[in-house]
């Protein structure tokens, strides 16, 4: 009877003291980052088509597609683990890594206004348009991993439950900065509605480009 009434003691004291709440803004980050992780890695997937695509015509931007590789083959070589979120470090190498990729993609975007005819190419307007929605997703999971991380760190510092915190092993978990967000929170944006100008075109001669429309 004793041992039941202590253990309930416990367990009252524990849930007034922010137990619970550890434990339920704790999975609520494990789940917000597996689906950061999980939007990260489709648009990882999306770049070898998409600089494929764009190579067809415009193969000799050579600089642009080894940035968007190089940068493709960094955050790949990142163990990207629910334990990244424990390691301050890591989480910023990684978060890093995804800013150049996405400092990447948004160039090769840039080279297509060049090219009319890669505009109209259906497989690049398709491989565009999913790009676009997998950008957009990537902001909405970043979001509510930081509004979770957020309800985390403060149970974590305010008193008492930082007590229980400590006594757990509990500690507060990174999260996004404000350089972070103005490296990526704006997705690559081209306009493919609108015609560009007409621009240089690879000729098969040499190097020397003519005007696709002709003067």
């Amino acid at each position: 009877m004793f041992k039941w009434m202590m253990t309930a003691f416990m367990m009252l004291t524990l849930s007034g003291c922010g137990f619970n709440t550890l434990q339920t803004t704790d999975e609520d980050i494990k789940a917000s980052w597996a689906e950061v992780l999980n939007q990260y890695q489709r648009r990882a997937d999306l770049v070898p088509n998409l600089v494929n695509v764009v190579k067809g015509y415009a193969a000799h931007e050579k600089e642009v597609f080894i940035r968007v590789t190089e940068a493709r083959a960094r955050v790949g070589a990142i163990q990207a683990t629910p334990e990244l979120v424990n390691d301050e470090a890591a989480f910023q190498k990684f978060i890093a890594a995804q800013g150049e990729l996405t400092g990447a993609i948004s160039r090769l975007l840039l080279v297509a206004e060049n090219y009319p005819q890669l505009k109209a190419d259906g497989l690049f307007r398709d491989l565009q348009a999913q790009l676009e929605g997998t950008e957009n997703r990537i902001t909405v999971a970043r979001n509510r991993y930081i509004d979770a991380v957020k309800a985390y760190n403060v149970t974590v510092r305010s008193f008492p439950s930082n007590l229980t915190a400590m006594m757990f092993g509990h500690k507060v978990k990174p999260s996004f900065t404000v350089e972070n967000e103005k490296a990526i929170a704006t997705p690559p944006a081209v306009d493919f509605s609108t015609p560009a100008p007409a621009a240089p075109s690879s000729s098969t001669g040499g190097d020397s480009a003519s005007p696709s429309n002709g003067n």
